[in-house]
């Protein structure tokens, strides 16, 4: 190749580099551009906000100090019944998605359809929010920690589902192919080649998602669900801050807990002690 034309495949190689950059740039502008439409549209930007953030300061005032002590029998009664919800809730909501994984992973059924719809029926569980299942519950089975229960359970069948799918997919393929080698039956495949695998991480989401449930039941209160978020709900709509305040902090303090108390299990569970 002559240096005239290394100068021009140079030159051409130079051009399309800037034509992609400033395709880069006019992306990124455009982008910007819409962000600041989008923020402008639902009031991010402008005097609302701040409005906003004045009349939050107020409340923040109103709830200090905490106050209703002598409630506290009946609040951690209550934060008790939440936990409760929570925990029944994950607990039913794994043990349907247990087998619901294994039929939504790849490979399992051999049938590509029936994966399929078996993927499409958890995501149609996880599509609605726990709050949508808790009316639904609400009027199907009336007022308490039964309709929260439910909620959770099917929010949890269609995520957990996933979870463990999606974990069975991605198991190391030798230890099942040594456990058929060695004259293992397909169930003895799954109990020594492919659950020692997957069983940590499917255990460490479970506990994973029994603490982030404990803050969902909350919410399901306000709809009728009971435990603590009733209370919470209840105190918020007869604006006695102080009150509601106490009610925070013990949320606060209870999903703390439960996230020390898990973040350890899943730590042990992960490193197999």
């Amino acid at each position: 190749m002559t240096a005239t034309a290394r100068r021009h495949a140079l030159e051409a190689m130079l051009a399309a580099r800037g034509r992609r950059r400033a395709m880069a740039l006019v992306g990124l502008a455009g982008f910007a551009l819409l962000l600041c439409a989008a923020a402008w549209r639902v009031e991010l930007i402008g005097p609302r906000l701040a409005e906003g953030f004045g009349k939050l300061g107020g409340a923040v005032l109103l709830m200090l100090p905490p106050r209703g002590l002598r409630h506290l029998p009946e609040w951690l009664l209550a934060l008790a019944e939440t936990v409760a919800m929570a925990f029944m809730g994950t607990l039913l909501g794994a043990l349907a998605a247990l087998p619901l994984g294994f039929l939504c992973a790849r490979g399992v059924l051999g049938v590509r359809t029936l994966q399929f719809g078996f993927r499409r029926f958890a995501d149609a569980l996880r599509s609605l929010d726990h709050l949508i299942w808790a009316i639904v519950f609400v009027r199907a089975v009336g007022l308490g920690p039964l309709a929260g229960i439910m909620a959770i359970a099917m929010v949890d069948a269609g995520t957990f589902a996933k979870l463990y799918s999606e974990a069975i997919e991605n198991a190391d393929t030798r230890p099942l192919d040594g456990v058929r080698a060695a004259g293992g039956s397909g169930r003895e495949v799954i109990r020594w080649g492919l659950l020692p695998q997957v069983l940590p991480n499917m255990l460490a989401s479970t506990l994973y998602m029994w603490e982030s449930n404990t803050r969902s039941a909350t919410i399901l209160g306000i709809v009728g669900a009971g435990g603590i978020g009733y209370q919470l709900s209840d105190r918020l709509r007869a604006y006695d801050w102080g009150e509601a305040s106490t009610i925070i902090l013990l949320i606060l303090v209870a999903v703390y807990a439960i996230d020390i108390a898990s973040a350890r299990l899943r730590r042990r569970l992960i490193e197999g002690r």
